[in-house]
């Protein structure tokens, strides 16, 4: 008797979920265009999904461009219902909290990638900020200041709960 383990998961071939997308309102020009909230970090699977989203608003995404230091594997190529979509990366020339999208109609969007693990109240506020219109603070300073504002949020909640447990108080 044989048996034969199929290392395959239902996931795998299951459509991926819609993209979390907010693309900036209006003409205004700043530094992003918006923001993605990817549920992994892996290109192959969630580019799809938001190159699905962009084509038929947007027009289709033909290459996209990423800085490796979050992305662990970076596909050459990643198929998309009917095409391919080349991904390209770039070390140190493009902000590791940024993706560059490229079409066939329009120039380029730069999105701020919110990292999957990231706490729903947190990717809010990034996608907020990411989407004002004529905003020119970059990717990284977005996740700068957002680190910046979960520390001091953390350090505060630290000192209430030292006070009240009894924590020091004056003779």
């Amino acid at each position: 008797m044989t048996a034969t383990i199929d290392r395959t998961t239902a996931d795998e071939h299951a459509p991926s979920p819609p993209a979390r997308l907010s693309l900036t309102p209006g003409t205004a020009p700043g530094l992003l265009d918006g923001a993605w909230w990817p549920r992994s970090r892996d290109l192959s699977r969630e580019l799809p999904a938001l190159a699905e989203r962009l084509d038929h608003s947007w027009g289709r995404i033909t290459r996209v461009t990423v800085n490796p230091a979050f992305w662990p594997v970076i596909p050459r190529k990643v198929p998309v219902s009917g095409h391919t979509v080349h991904v390209g990366w770039f070390t140190n020339e493009q902000d590791p909290h940024k993706i560059l999208l490229f079409s066939y109609t329009a120039d380029r969007l730069d999105l701020l990638i919110i990292p999957p693990e990231t706490d729903p109240a947190a990717a809010a506020r990034l996608t907020s900020a990411a989407t004002t219109p004529g905003s020119l603070l970059t990717a990284s300073r977005l996740m700068e200041d957002e680190r910046a504002a979960d520390e001091a949020t953390e350090s505060r909640d630290r000192e209430e709960e030292w006070e009240s447990e009894g924590g020091w108080e004056p003779r």
